[in-house]
């Protein structure tokens, strides 16, 4: 096991989540759900910024340069770039304040698939969404906590988690629309002894990176599920990592203080953003298809 680089960014968050790259500006953007922030940084260095937000949300996604959409506990927003305005696009599960938004990633085609979750993991009330070109439709049910969502460079295969169950699922998608195919197989397991799989990333050579909850781990995973890497990460609860630089070369990994004794000197790193040490062959999150 090898260790981490660095720091990131050492504003900590209580539950940093959904990094996601801006190439076009050159800058990572990445949530604090909790907090109810969205953070800012360059990809070369520099000052991070936090934009407050009305809610609770969790995924960043770009829809061009002037533009993001954000996944939210009561819908998916619309966010200008420049004055931070937010426009509600779609409700999602607004009836239902018990429930907010968690995991998400943008399939190669442009579609979202978004999870939700109880505010306080209550079992089996979180779901998977599908969102493209203003529909939206319900995917999965029944999950406790979703995450793990990514797709294969093709857009014919996604991952998908239930932390709680400790299980990461893989299924065949549509390459067009994003759309699951035939039925989901156990593509990891992972003993609770060891932490649960929580946010995750596929390379453009297929290996799946997956930070692992309780773990202090980022793990790598080949197309057969064999577990090929793990690096070492200075906190215990890392969240999801995603890939920066001016060629989607390197890895950064967020990570969260919920639920942790604040006087703890054992995880003085929770809650921070952090660099790792390997050159990868990563790709940039697509654009998402609102129209």
């Amino acid at each position: 096991m090898s260790g981490w680089a660095g720091i990131f960014c050492d504003r900590p968050c209580i539950l940093g989540e959904g990094p996601a790259a801006h190439p076009g500006l050159g800058r990572l953007y990445w949530l604090d759900i909790l907090g109810k922030h969205l953070c800012e940084r360059p990809f070369d260095g520099g000052s991070t910024t936090r934009h407050d937000l009305p809610v609770m949300a969790s995924v960043v996604a770009r829809v061009d340069d002037r533009t993001q959409l954000l996944g939210a506990e009561d819908g998916l927003y619309l966010r200008d770039i420049g004055s931070g305005r937010l426009r509600l696009l779609t409700p999602l599960e607004a009836d239902r304040p018990e429930t907010r938004s968690n995991d998400g990633r943008v399939h190669p085609c442009g579609a979202l698939w978004l999870g939700t979750m109880g505010k306080h993991a209550e079992t089996g009330v979180g779901s998977i969404y599908w969102f493209f070109r203003g529909e939206v439709r319900t995917l999965f049910t029944g999950i406790t906590i979703p995450n793990a969502i990514a797709f294969s460079a093709d857009g014919t295969s996604a991952t998908f988690a239930d932390s709680e169950a400790g299980t990461i699922w893989r299924i065949a998608t549509d390459p067009e629309t994003g759309l699951p195919v035939g039925e989901r197989r156990v593509f990891v397991q992972i003993p609770a002894s060891e932490g649960a799989p929580d946010g995750a990333v596929i390379d453009d050579e297929g290996l799946l990176w997956n930070a692992r909850w309780g773990g202090a781990s980022l793990d790598a995973y080949a197309p057969d599920g064999t577990r090929v890497r793990s690096i070492a990460m200075p906190a215990r609860q890392v969240t999801c990592p995603a890939f920066i630089g001016e060629g989607a070369d390197t890895l950064v990994v967020t990570s969260a203080t919920e639920g942790l004794d604040p006087d703890r000197t054992d995880d003085r790193f929770a809650g921070r953003t952090f660099s790792v040490p390997v050159k990868v062959k990563g790709r940039f999150e697509p654009v998402v298809r609102i129209v």
